[in-house]
């Protein structure tokens, strides 16, 4: 297949289509250009974030994983067209996800994601999602609860990704995609070059199927409010211990400057905004399960040093000598959740320390 390239409709030249010589420069132009993937077809302000290439499952490696901002996990596997009979990759990325899903730990898939990160951008995984999308300290902790959700239920999208595709592997991945819970899109990647250019154009198959089994469809994100959130809170965590986060949200509402509300799909949350630490990010979040977010490894980078070494320091001495409980040894490089079991069982503890952080 060929193009034509004219300028302002003159002299066209005729530039025949390239080929990618191994499937690692296609991963490599994907990590580099990833909308290149066309998943705005899905959904028009989807885009992924190519986190890692070569991420390491018992199965063996996934060639690319991948996120969008609302914390969908995409594993993409690269096949060229000269590769024997493609269909098998369907039963490869299958593979590699009962992989993933089956060693599910979040805290160290996420660190695995910290390094390479560290190594690509000189950031953590976390900062570098809320950076490339554009997120709120808000918005990227709700997407850090879906990435930790999707990982737990084995929920992940596959993306295979091809210079050509035969019509059998098609028919394939539209009856999976019809009559199953699945979720797997073929790209297809057609490639030219002229002079200094790179000249790319995706297709996407799969995405036309429209669901005839139990899938859930897309839900967008919700903007809380305080009568939504005491509404989940109450009807999630019992009376008893909604007592205490309604507590909670009482003293902060008064000793905040604003409340900052959450846009998760399915969870509410809010987090405390004082001005005399940071106009826009806060060193907490509270969720209607009854769990709190501390976020002083995000908010390092948004306030000055002086003001965060000491509201960090006051939040660990008086939450380590008022609960008994020990602070995480990488707190200030990774955002730590409470349980809704230990804010129950040591809220006041808890509070202290909050307290101790929005008094300064």
């Amino acid at each position: 297949m060929s193009i034509l390239i004219s300028k302002a409709g003159r002299e066209s030249e005729k530039v025949d289509r390239a080929e990618f010589d191994r499937e690692d420069s296609m991963q490599a132009y994907i990590d580099r250009n990833p909308d290149a993937i066309p998943v705005y077809e899905i959904r028009e302000d989807k885009r992924l974030f190519v986190a890692k290439r070569e991420f390491g499952t018992a199965s063996g490696p996934i060639d690319a994983l991948a996120f969008d901002r609302d914390g969908d996990i995409y594993a993409v596997e690269t096949k060229l067209f000269r590769n024997p009979d493609k269909r098998t990759v369907v039963a490869q990325v299958l593979d590699y996800g009962a992989a993933l899903w089956k060693e599910a730990d979040y805290d160290g898939f996420i660190r695995t994601l910290d390094e390479e990160c560290a190594r690509k951008f000189d950031s953590d995984f976390v900062g570098k999602f809320g950076e490339f999308f554009g997120l709120d300290e808000s918005e990227v902790g709700s997407a850090m609860e879906a990435i930790r959700r999707n990982l737990d239920d084995g929920n992940i999208k596959f993306v295979i990704l091809m210079d050509s595709m035969e019509e059998r592997l098609r028919n394939l991945i539209l009856y999976v995609n019809q009559n199953s819970q699945f979720d797997i899109y073929a790209v297809t990647m057609e490639f030219y070059r002229y002079e200094d250019y790179e000249i790319m154009i995706p297709k996407i198959f799969g995405v036309e199927v429209k669901k005839s089994v139990g899938v859930a469809s897309v839900r967008q994100s919700r903007r809380w409010d305080e009568t939504g959130f005491m509404e989940q809170a109450r009807e999630s965590m019992g009376e008893d211990r909604f007592a205490n986060m309604k507590e909670a949200y009482g003293y902060l509402k008064k000793a905040a400057d604003r409340i900052k509300w959450g846009t998760g799909k399915n969870t509410g949350s809010f987090a405390p905004i004082f001005e005399t630490i940071s106009s826009t990010a806060s060193p907490f979040s509270f969720y209607t399960d009854g769990s709190m977010l501390v976020k002083f490894a995000w908010l390092k980078n948004h306030v000055p040093e002086d003001v965060f070494e000491r509201r960090h320091s006051l939040f660990r001495e008086t939450y380590e000598r008022e609960t008994g409980l020990r602070v995480p040894a990488d707190y200030l490089s990774k955002e730590f959740k409470v349980s809704p079991e230990d804010f129950e069982g040591h809220f006041d503890g808890i509070m202290s320390a909050v307290r101790a952080v929005a008094e300064g």
